[in-house]
């Protein structure tokens, strides 16, 4: 028989407990310390068993995250998340770390590219998949601001509930990347990075 529990304390709890259920009464049986100081022994062994044993952290699936890297792939995410890219060279080694390149939003401002990797200071170290599912689906983030329209999630908000959460373990299997991204800048802010700008033509 196969027993699984997620929880090591639990376990241990379980243990100790059962331990004492079954050799209290049997003090009332018998005046003898010899049962007492076996089942002890045998209780405390248990114990410790539960608490060494290299119990097994629940991790997001292969599977799931091979998916998560396929989608992420098709839909070009490092093109405006990995340093480099836009401009002819991409850091491969800091894949969807951010962007140095910005995307101006005419009224709006101009806007980066996001760190995507599980860096807690500067990428998504912080948001649960949860948070990641809900801003590729919904366009707003963890602290309620929405995402920006260069930001295509109108197009992601088609993917299913699975493939979302594909993407968002992939995102949190990635090495992290420290690396703060520039901005936002609002219009009347001068962008301290470089800036992709669609320019009206010239009229004759």
């Amino acid at each position: 028989m196969r027993i699984v529990m997620r929880d090591p304390n639990a376990v241990a709890g379980a243990v100790a407990v059962g331990a004492v259920r079954r050799f209290v009464p049997m003090a009332k049986r018998t005046s003898s310390p010899t049962p007492w100081i076996f089942r002890f022994v045998l209780a405390t062994s248990a114990l410790w068993f539960v608490l060494l044993w290299p119990w097994e952290v629940p991790a997001a699936d292969g599977q799931q995250v091979e998916r998560g890297r396929y989608l992420v792939t098709l839909g070009g995410c490092t093109d405006c998340h990995t340093p480099g890219h836009l401009l002819g060279k991409p850091d491969m080694a800091r894949r969807l770390g951010g962007s140095e390149v910005g995307f101006e939003v005419p009224g709006l401002g101009v806007f980066y590219g996001p760190n995507l990797t599980p860096d807690k200071e500067t990428g998504l170290g912080n948001w649960s998949v949860a948070d990641i599912v809900k801003a590729i689906r919904t366009g707003v983030r963890p602290d309620g601001r929405g995402l920006v329209p260069v930001m295509p999630w109108p197009a992601f908000a088609k993917l299913t509930q699975s493939d979302a959460e594909a993407i968002a373990a992939y995102l949190k299997s990635l090495p992290a990347v420290r690396n703060q991204v520039p901005g936002p800048f609002g219009p009347s802010q001068t962008p301290t990075s470089f800036v992709m700008r669609i320019v009206p033509p010239t009229k004759p």
